[in-house]
């Protein structure tokens, strides 16, 4: 398995209240390495995805603070310390002053990033 870190990952968005820093692995998957700033619920940028929310598996860490998962019919938290996994069928809501580090399966995180993306610019953010 190749190194990377926060540091050293090819890939990085960044928006108001969200930096990721991410690289893909050998093996079909990519890390992402996450940090939130500012309080955020996230599910209106799924929009356009089955039952509008991610189909995407997430494995993750929080290192700090906590971030929330919302399912139809529930909600699950994940604070510092805490490792998880997160099925499809989810939209995230973030919490500032959280990092988490997250595995996904790269090609359903390249469909679900590319609507989100599309989603955000049809909402005036820059990306």
């Amino acid at each position: 398995m190749p190194k990377v870190s926060r540091e050293t990952a090819s890939d990085t968005l960044t928006i108001d209240g969200y930096e990721g820093h991410f690289e893909n692995l050998d093996g079909g998957y990519t890390v992402g390495f996450e940090s939130y700033t500012a309080d955020t619920d996230l599910a209106g940028f799924f929009r356009g995805l089955p039952d509008d929310r991610c189909q995407c598996p997430h494995w993750g860490y929080v290192l700090k603070g906590k971030v929330t998962y919302r399912f139809a019919d529930r909600d699950e938290t994940y604070a510092a310390g805490d490792a998880y996994y997160v099925p499809a069928g989810h939209t995230p809501s973030l919490h500032a002053g959280t990092e988490v580090v997250e595995f996904s399966p790269t090609a359903a995180l390249e469909e679900t990033i590319g609507v989100v993306l599309e989603n955000m610019r049809a909402a005036g953010i820059e990306v």
